[in-house]
């Protein structure tokens, strides 16, 4: 087994050993059944601790990727490993030839309207797409302005370089390699939010007319990005192991779009999760068409159970994959803060475009995040959050099962935000929404994350932001108004929702 160390890498000795075996799992080098070194023998060929090597097996075991068996020793378990057997004919993209002509014509600064949504707090809201108030990270973050600007004096205030600061760079650099993907500060750009990412693409990417692919579901101000760019959007469907690739690969015969817009763990609004085999399919198919991939990944980090997936930009061994994530959802909406990585002739180009539209992201948070990262408390905190969204997951589900509505289904996301729920026939969102208001609850419906009006028979229900008590109250209002809806045959009296929190 050939694994290379690099001793001056940030990144723990116990992942670089992970890492590299799992890419030998993905990529077919080691198939089932194989059985890797004893822990003693790999320590002392690699000149490190034994207890190095074991942390690396149990990581690999809690990956699900490796089990071990008294008198055989660690074994790699079934996985699909077949590798595609021409990807020597591969070639990386050529970049200038995405690009749109904006891209390069945009010479004038823009700015960014600032919008300020007010809440009514006779509202419970299960549209908002954020965290709850009680996973903040208030006690780490305390304090942490103080000593920032002791050490940092009147510079925290000022204007940082539009990629971001070269030490949160790094960060998120080493924060990329404990998860699979191997990436220099260079290669990451800081964003205001991986949403901007997603609006940086569009400009960069798309010239009106272009082809985009979505799934459908897909998130919302995603679709509403690539339309205001003038792209034409076309959808692919998404069953429970995500999006179907038999049905992508045949629009791609008829197609060549600009990229494939998905998001891949934990989607937003379905929250499903597409397959290993499916992720290595869709890799495989870019390759095969030279079709970019944008990766969102947002909520990759909130798994509940089951095994961790590898993100598609850690199985693109050809730079196909431009991937965006945030720290919105894992600390505060508020912190604004995200980062994409890419190839750096992409990295450029975003910058270029970024440095007219807000300059650069915010200072203070830049700095926030970059301190907590430093402290070392994210793993602690993620686990926190994630035991919190767990618990309000499936108080959720108790809730709709407690006297539950005939017909209205759902589905049980195994990490992230969100329910997708199905609703009884004959239940039209139009009027659902009027009644539901009345009674003081707020969701999303369908139609949001689909195109030509469809989905209208689905609903979005987010399980993190209100507390356990309004989700209780929330649910049995939600199933009042859908069994008012069944009772009236669908008629209503309008009625008017405003203010309603925001949804992302």
């Amino acid at each position: 087994m050939h694994i290379l160390l690099n001793r001056e890498s940030e990144v723990p000795v116990y992942i670089q050993i992970r890492n590299q075996i799992r890419a030998m799992i993905f990529e077919g080098k080691l198939a089932a059944g194989s059985i890797l070194p004893p822990e003693r023998k790999l320590a002392d060929s690699l000149g490190v601790n034994r207890s190095t090597v074991l942390n690396a097996y149990k990581e690999l075991k809690a990956d699900g990727l490796v089990d071990s068996h008294v008198g055989k020793g660690t074994v790699v378990l079934a996985h699909l490993n077949k590798v595609c057997e021409s990807q020597d004919a591969y070639q990386y993209p050529v970049w200038r030839q995405y690009f749109n002509q904006n891209a390069e014509r945009s010479n004038d600064p823009l700015l960014r309207d600032i919008l300020e949504i007010t809440n009514r707090d006779d509202i419970i809201s299960f549209a908002a797409g954020i965290s709850g108030v009680e996973t903040d990270p208030i006690d780490a973050l305390s304090g942490m302005e103080e000593e920032l600007f002791v050490q940092k004096g009147h510079y925290a205030l000022k204007h940082t370089p539009t990629e971001g600061f070269t030490s949160l760079r790094e960060n998120i650099s080493v924060l990329m390699g404990k998860r699979g993907i191997e990436c220099s500060p260079e290669e990451v750009l800081v964003l205001s939010g991986s949403q901007q990412g997603i609006d940086l693409a569009a400009r960069v990417f798309i010239d009106p007319g272009d082809v985009v692919i979505v799934e459908e579901p897909s998130f919302f101000s995603a679709l509403q990005i690539f339309q205001s760019a003038g792209a034409r959007i076309i959808s692919i469907p998404v069953d429970e192991n995500g999006m179907c690739i038999e049905v992508l690969e045949q629009i791609l015969q008829r197609y060549r779009p600009k990229f494939i817009y998905t998001i891949p763990t934990y989607q937003n609004p379905s929250g499903i999760s597409m397959s290993l085999e499916r992720r290595k399919n869709l890799i495989e198919l870019a390759y095969r068409k030279k079709v970019l991939i944008l990766e969102d990944d947002p909520y990759g980090q909130l798994r509940f159970e089951g095994n961790r997936l590898p993100t598609l930009k850690e199985l693109d061994k050809y730079g196909y994959v431009i991937y965006f994530s945030t720290f919105s959802k894992i600390f505060f909406p508020g912190i604004r803060i995200g980062w994409m990585t890419a190839p750096i002739p992409v990295i450029n180009q975003f910058t270029m475009i970024k440095q007219l539209t807000d300059l650069h992201a915010n200072s203070i948070s830049q700095w926030m995040v970059d301190r907590f990262l430093s402290s070392g408390k994210l793993e602690a905190h993620i686990n926190k959050i994630c035991n919190e969204y767990r618990a309000k997951r499936d108080l959720m589900i108790e809730a709709l099962l407690n006297d539950p509505v005939e017909g209205l289904q759902w589905n049980k996301p195994l990490g992230g935000f969100y329910l997708w729920c199905r609703l009884p026939d004959g239940v039209p969102n139009s009027i659902l929404l009027g009644k539901a208001a009345d009674k003081g609850v707020a969701y999303v419906p369908g139609s949001s994350f689909c195109l030509a009006g469809r989905g209208e028979n689905y609903i979005r229900l987010n399980y993190t932001y209100p507390d356990a008590e309004k989700i209780e109250q929330g649910i049995i209002r939600l199933k009042e108004a859908i069994n008012e809806s069944i009772a009236s045959g669908g008629r209503s009296k309008r009625s008017r929702i405003s203010e309603i929190k925001p949804i992302v």
